[in-house]
């Protein structure tokens, strides 16, 4: 697991410039200036050079550096960009606890997913393995939903009345009319997990270009669990933007992946779960 070095409040311990000095390396002199404001307003030097989306060149980068924790972490994500203030402002965002539910009109689930070769990428944050075979999910006898990607968190990010999973799995459709839908399977620690056991030695690292295996089949059905029932509600993507408007289905049973498969995963990318959002008066149905 990586691990980030901690900064003390600005104006504090010295060192924190060891760590941001080289990241604006090259910056104009109007640059420094900007973010020389910025610190003495209070902000750390990390942040004050995320809210203006500096590159290692001193360029300004089409989107703002962002983490999961620290500095440039959620608690900070609706700073760094005006369009991601839904960030903190939403009221239908992602992930939640679920401590209770109601039964309702939740469709049966009827997955129509394929095999198709691994096209798969780390992006620093997660890897994410991408779909373009035509994989479908139906919700009883409503909209067909086309599976776009799945990727990991770790640890899961939405809960079950409490219980947080070291793991969990976001499977990412989208309807016909552009509607996002995330499939959420959770992960306890214990026995191996074949499918993932399968898919781990050909996760890259972090920075290498998007490659597709074309020897290798993977079946994203050989993921899902006996039992399809679920809990369904409306909420938000859980990296910036925030973007609201997101149907969430989450499967009631939980699956497993061992002590090992969970360090192999750490090894390729940090931590990368939001904290649990408020619910804010939503609704949370199940299926029987």
């Amino acid at each position: 697991m990586k691990h980030h070095p901690r900064h003390s409040r600005a104006g504090g311990n010295p060192q924190s410039a060891t760590t941001w000095i080289p990241a604006c390396a090259g910056m104009t002199g109007k640059g420094w200036a900007v973010l020389r404001v910025l610190f003495l307003k209070g902000l750390r030097p990390t942040l004050a050079a995320g809210l203006m989306g500096v590159t290692a060149s001193g360029v300004a980068a089409a989107e703002p550096r962002w983490t999961y924790r620290g500095e440039l972490g959620a608690a900070h994500w609706a700073d760094l960009k005006r369009e991601w203030a839904v960030c903190r402002q939403g009221r239908r965002q992602s992930p939640i606890d679920i401590v209770a539910s109601q039964p309702g009109p939740a469709a049966p689930l009827q997955f129509s997913y394929r095999p198709a070769p691994l096209r798969i990428v780390n992006d620093g944050h997660t890897v994410r393995v991408r779909f373009a075979n035509g994989s479908k999910l139906q919700l009883g006898s409503g909209e067909v939903l086309t599976l776009q990607q799945f990727h990991f968190h770790t640890p899961g990010g939405d809960k079950l009345r409490g219980e947080e999973f070291p793991m969990g799995m976001h499977f990412l459709h989208k309807g016909s009319s552009g509607r996002l839908v995330s499939l959420v399977l959770l992960f306890r620690q214990g026995a191996e997990n074949p499918a993932l056991q399968a898919l781990l030695p050909h996760m890259p690292a972090a920075g290498m270009a998007e490659q597709t295996l074309a020897q290798v089949q993977l079946n994203p059905a050989q993921w899902l669990p006996a039992n399809k029932a679920y809990y369904r509600y409306e909420g938000s993507l859980t990296a910036p933007p925030c973007t609201e408007g997101v149907l969430w289905l989450v499967m009631k049973q939980p699956l497993e992946v061992s002590a090992a498969q969970l360090a192999a995963l750490h090894r390729l990318f940090p931590d990368n779960a939001r904290p649990t959002q408020a619910l804010h008066g939503r609704e949370v149905l199940e299926s029987p």
